[in-house]
């Protein structure tokens, strides 16, 4: 981050040199050099083998950071999910009778496959997504890897997720997944349905399939039948079209909540069980007794994590009045210090915007919240000349009515609203139709506890914000969708019980 009117100043903290803009240090790049071994263009992937697409048809992925192509993806259509699902019906007798333990073996293969990968695989989802490096290699990589890992464990005790019960497989799974997390939504899917005797046909969002279909290499050289699980890329016609399937037993959806609705309305009266991961607007919540200077990091990962990109992501910031003065300030100070820009530099905080629709989407409601009254701060850093990109945003003086406190943006803009009681909090924290996650930074444990039940929020974080462990339930209320993923509670949408 530079001041254009100041003449920097050589400096050096320890070994690393940098320059110094008044406060502010600048560093020199320090890109990540791994190779990510992207193909010129990915084919689809069915029944263990990767083919072409029958209209002969592709799509360009593009890197958010520069705005060109980084691979040319198949165009499936209905004839190649039709192929799809069918290659999974054929493997499924086999792969559901195969006893427990035998499955857990693949799905540990899988996760060592992908640690011994992670890197390459890190640099990939970086350039495919925008989202910068430290957070693809220290969260994406390790988060998808626990998955394969935790569910392993679960594939030869089926009889201790219900007890009681007897528990089956449901069959072959549709599964459409976003482009926020692509490597890790697909292990959030992919893991469970494997673990619980399931076959798989998985879409990613057309944005970001580059690592989905790096992913099939590893499925291939980990050995896993044909047809288990297959991967057919394209836009929402295809998304539709693999959950229109007739053989799919089950569909799981993360993503938007129009698109849930729609779903919803699309299955009723097929007899499809389904699980919906949807949109969120969630409250973080300051306490005048809170940690200030903890709670401030909090609220910086709580947005600004991903570009914003987190349907969790807490986007309402309420304060407590006592302490709004104090929590404000540290908010603009951090924001001075974020660093934006190559998504591939180890030292950048915020990445690119994933499109060019979104990015316009989130100016938008910027704009919105300008033309509405709200005080809009985004800090003087310098964005490059190429690519998506936006400075991070905090809205102050925003009310309930206004859009950025009601539309969920999945951008890096925070809503600072203020509250006086904790009933005043509470009401505010539930007044919208999204009910995902919350956060509560107090110093009270009786004030989390009793806050833990009032908030219809699927996760509520206490002294913290987006923690996850692939033990630990994940899911919403409302209009945030219905079903869990992870832990026992995830496994049981993937089962036959009875």
């Amino acid at each position: 981050m530079t001041r254009p009117a100041e003449t920097p100043r050589a400096r050096t903290r320890g070994s690393a040199a940098a320059l110094v803009f008044g406060d502010l240090w600048e560093y020199d790049p320090a890109p990540e050099t791994a190779d990510p071994r992207l193909q010129e263009q990915y084919e689809l992937f069915i029944n263990g083998r990767f083919i072409a697409p029958r209209g002969g048809r592709y799509f360009d992925s593009i890197n958010p950071a520069t705005g060109r192509r980084l691979a040319r993806i198949a165009l499936a259509g209905k004839p190649d999910v039709d192929a799809a699902y069918r290659a999974a019906a054929r493997a499924f007798p086999a792969w559901s009778r195969l006893p427990g333990r035998d499955r857990a073996k693949y799905l540990f293969r899988i996760a060592r496959l992908l640690q011994d990968r992670a890197r390459e695989f890190a640099v990939a989802e970086t350039m495919d997504g925008g989202k910068p490096i430290r957070e693809s290699r220290d969260f994406d990589l390790p988060m998808a890897a626990a998955h394969f890992f935790y569910h392993a464990g679960w594939a030869d005790k089926l009889e201790y997720i219900v007890p009681g019960g007897r528990a089956r497989p449901l069959g072959v799974v549709g599964q459409v997944i976003p482009w926020n997390f692509p490597l890790l939504m697909l292990a959030w899917k992919l893991a469970p349905a494997l673990a619980m005797g399931n076959c798989v046909v998985l879409k990613p969002a057309e944005t970001t399939s580059v690592t989905c279909l790096k992913f099939a290499e590893i499925l291939r050289d980990a050995g896993l039948p044909p047809g288990v699980v297959n991967f057919v890329t394209g836009a929402g016609g295809v998304g539709a079209a693999v959950i229109a399937h007739p053989l799919a037993a089950k569909v799981a959806f993360t993503g938007s909540t129009e698109v849930g609705k729609a779903i919803m309305r699309q299955l009723a009266g097929t007899g499809k069980r389904m699980t919906l991961e949807l949109g969120g607007k969630a409250a973080n919540i300051i306490f005048d007794d809170a940690p200030l200077d903890q709670a401030v990091e909090g609220i910086v990962n709580g947005i600004f994590f991903n570009q914003g990109h987190v349907c969790c992501a807490g986007s309402r910031l309420l304060v407590q009045e006592s302490v709004a003065e104090r929590v404000i300030p540290r908010l603009k100070f951090r924001l001075r210090h974020l660093r934006v820009g190559d998504p591939l530099d180890k030292n950048t905080d915020i990445g690119a915007i994933n499109s060019k629709a979104q990015l316009a989407r989130i100016r938008g409601l910027v704009a919105a919240g300008v033309r509405e009254g709200a005080d809009c701060y985004q800090p003087a850093c310098r964005l490059p000349d190429q690519g998506y990109f936006i400075r991070p945003t905090l809205f102050t003086g925003v009310t309930q009515s206004h859009r950025i406190a009601r539309e969920e943006i999945f951008g890096p803009v925070l809503s600072v609203l203020t509250f006086r009681t904790v009933e005043e909090a509470v009401e505010k924290a539930n007044n919208t139709p999204y009910g995902l996650s919350a956060g509560v930074w107090t110093d009270k444990g009786s004030r989390i506890l009793k806050l833990s039940t009032e908030l219809k929020a699927g996760v509520v974080w206490a002294n913290t914000y987006n923690k996850f462990d692939p033990a630990s339930p994940f899911g919403g209320y409302k209009e945030s969708g219905f079903g869990r993923e992870g832990g026992r509670q995830g496994l049981q949408d993937y089962l036959q019980i009875g």
